[in-house]
């Protein structure tokens, strides 16, 4: 179903998708002067005392800060930070909704890192995490980085971590499905950008032995002299049988493909030469790498893909949500792949007996983000 039409009613409707809305009353003389002046000054007086009592007296303990530079939106591409905000104002409504964290879209005007970087670094007094939303890579991989090294709150960018950890819980419930173990897996990830350069480090992490990585070039691998730093990292720690070529020589003999690049590339000629029951992972969104029909149709066991109308959608608000609630409340600084990898077991034990149209818990169930948010709690309680 093509929702164009219907969106762009609602955001009209509405003026997109936010509002602020005040909790506490402003009825009477004491509702103010409680609220505003002179009682404010005593919880600022306690603040400037104490700056961690700024978490208990403010919104900053529940917060949220949706950053983005509009450099790489959804299948949109560098669309600038005005045509960014629908989505960030989207972002913002589902960690309300779905984990009752206030956020609010930070859309810049710049896509230089310093001045990103200098921009949050300052803006942080008033939040208690940054989630970074759709900058383009390499360069998203530098901000967080030093973003991590100078604030005292969580950075998480969704579209590398988010990505990585949902698509983890799924492949985890796929392999039972097919009757695999995840160590011994020949698994091959097409796209090496912000997503499929978390998910190729998320599933190393988790003991993956047997990782081939493409870009729109080819297979990453150690004698190609085009190698950015990040794919030149990549090439270090993947292709372990030094294989070359493209997709098609990729796939031969894999267990799992993971695609996080562009539609219509996987064919059923290439399904076909993949070992026995292969995994399907297309994720391009809107239109995958190939089509569910296409896909089952040529040999694959079990299928995946970003759609809401698939039943196997890999969708991030399966993570982000529950990974700020749980973060806020245990006031971490940083998620580590070690807790990556323990919030895609807890979000992949929600179904227990995954099947080839049940792998993951419905984008819409609440509580996923209170058994992320626990599993985020329970780690920073014991470390």
């Amino acid at each position: 179903m093509d929702y164009s039409k219907e969106s762009i009613e609602l955001h009209k409707k509405y003026r997109g998708k936010l509002a602020v809305v005040s909790k506490v009353p402003i009825q009477t003389k004491d509702d103010l002067s409680t609220a505003y002046t002179p009682g404010v000054a005593e919880p600022c007086r306690q603040i400037a005392a104490n700056t961690e009592a700024v978490y208990d007296l403010t919104i900053k303990g529940g917060t949220v800060a949706v950053v983005t530079d509009g450099s790489a939106v959804l299948g949109l591409g560098n669309i600038g930070p005005e045509a960014a905000l629908p989505v960030m104002e989207g972002k913002a409504v589902l960690f309300k909704e779905m984990a009752g964290v206030d956020a609010f879209p930070i859309c810049l005007r710049t896509q230089d890192v310093d001045e990103i970087v200098e921009t949050i670094v300052r803006i942080e007094p008033v939040f208690g995490g940054i989630n970074l939303e759709d900058i383009s890579a390499p360069r998203c991989f530098e901000i967080e980085k030093r973003l991590a090294d100078r604030l005292s709150i969580p950075v998480f960018h969704d579209d590398q971590h988010g990505t990585a950890i949902v698509v983890l819980a799924g492949l985890i419930n796929a392999l039972k499905v097919a009757g695999k173990a995840l160590p011994e897996r020949r698994i091959v990830i097409s796209g090496a950008g912000a997503a499929g350069t978390a998910v190729s480090h998320l599933l190393l992490s988790a003991g993956v032995k047997d990782l081939v990585v493409l870009d729109s070039k080819g297979v990453i691998e150690k004698n190609r002299a085009d190698l950015n730093p990040p794919k030149q990292a990549l090439a270090e720690i993947s292709n372990s049988r030094g294989i070359t070529g493209g997709l098609s020589d990729a796939l031969k003999d894999a267990d799992v493909f993971i695609g996080v690049s562009k539609p219509d590339i996987v064919n059923a000629e290439m399904i076909s030469g993949m070992a026995d029951n292969p995994i399907i992972f297309a994720l391009s969104n809107p239109i995958p790498e190939i089509s569910r029909e296409a896909a089952i149709g040529a040999g694959a066991s079990v299928y995946a893909c970003g759609r809401s109308d698939d039943p196997n959608q890999i969708n991030n608000v399966l993570v982000f949500p529950g990974i700020f609630k749980g973060a806020l409340a245990a006031r971490a600084k940083i998620l580590s792949p070690e807790l990556h990898i323990k919030i895609a077991n807890a979000i992949s034990a929600m179904v227990p007996e995954p099947s080839t149209e049940h792998l993951l818990p419905s984008a819409l169930d609440r509580t996923v983000a209170d058994t992320v948010a626990k599993t985020v709690v329970a780690y920073f309680g014991n470390n």
